[in-house]
């Protein structure tokens, strides 16, 4: 099963692809303990750590928010034919994500807004797609809501320090071209998209990164983009990836939002988590816990 319902919301789990990042847990969150990994390897292995390779393991997915009438999606992966000097892995990809859209009832065309909850190379590449030589919108119909911080961040003519790293060529294909076409919303602090769903800044990982908040009837829910990339993070939520741009923001601002989903028995539904890729979160001690899974399918 890839839909629940939460409220009067119909959400989807579209998967363009999992499987192995490429880097072990040290090298993926610097300065984290090789106890606390073999602390939490049965919650680890396989879904999020392989015991093989000893590898991470994540998701690159796009949730699909079925609200009042419109459709939303939730980040939109890594897109096909784009140039990723810097990422092998995801240069020039050919992957059938639009076909999993498709089979989960969405057409390009059907799609009313796209949240990009922030602007990293792999939540923003299905945003446009290859038309002969130029980068056209991919939903063609679709408001893109992206946070101004992140936009102006990434913009190279702000930051060319972009070069050389791994966005470098991301605002050029993926973000630029749907501003250009008069299709982008910039928001700062907060957005309400709906009576059901509003985006909240949630800063650190990068300068704009935002969540966004579901709630509806007796049901909430979090949609946590990069705040977390592992569980590992879950009960160890001072330990940032190596992604992250301020490592003190980072690890308040997922201290803030596991403490609200937690009091509030909220679902967190983080973009890169493999297996059930949802979850209830519970306080233990000074941290947190992994209170029961989604009913969703493991990919």
């Amino acid at each position: 099963m890839s839909d629940i319902t939460l409220g009067d919301v119909e959400v989807t789990r579209v998967e363009e692809m999992h499987g192995p990042v490429g880097m072990d847990p040290g090298t993926f969150f610097p300065g984290s303990p090789k106890q606390h990994w073999d602390e939490h390897r049965s919650v680890l292995v396989p879904d999020f750590l392989s015991d093989e390779t000893g590898i991470c393991q994540v998701a690159v997915q796009t949730w699909v928010l079925r609200s009042e009438g419109k459709t939303v999606l939730i980040d939109t992966g890594i897109g096909n034919h784009k140039e990723r000097p810097h990422t092998p892995a995801w240069d020039h990809l050919e992957l059938d994500f639009l076909d999993n859209l498709q089979r989960a009832g969405v057409h390009p065309d059907d799609v009313d807004i796209v949240v990009n909850t922030h602007l990293h190379v792999d939540h923003v590449g299905w945003n446009t797609h290859l038309e002969g030589q130029s980068w056209v919108p991919t939903f063609r119909n679709a408001t893109y809501v992206m946070p101004k911080a992140d936009f102006e961040f990434w913009n190279p003519a702000n930051n060319p320090k972009i070069a050389g790293g791994v966005n470098e060529n991301v605002f050029e294909d993926s973000v630029a071209p749907v501003h250009a076409a008069g299709q982008v919303q910039l928001w700062e602090s907060s957005h309400q998209i709906d009576a059901n769903l509003r985006l909240q800044a949630a800063p650190g990982h990068t300068p704009g990164s935002s969540v966004l908040m579901l709630d509806s009837g007796s049901e909430r829910a979090v949609f946590a983009g990069d705040l977390m990339h592992s569980p590992f993070q879950v009960m160890q939520p001072d330990h940032n990836s190596c992604f992250c741009e301020d490592a003190q923001a980072s690890r308040k601002t997922r201290h803030e939002i596991l403490g609200w989903a937690a009091d509030a028995n909220a679902l967190v539904l983080p973009a890169h988590f493999a297996g059930h890729g949802a979850l209830e979160v519970e306080r233990s001690g000074g941290s947190f816990g992994i209170k029961r899974w989604a009913s969703l399918d493991r990919l």
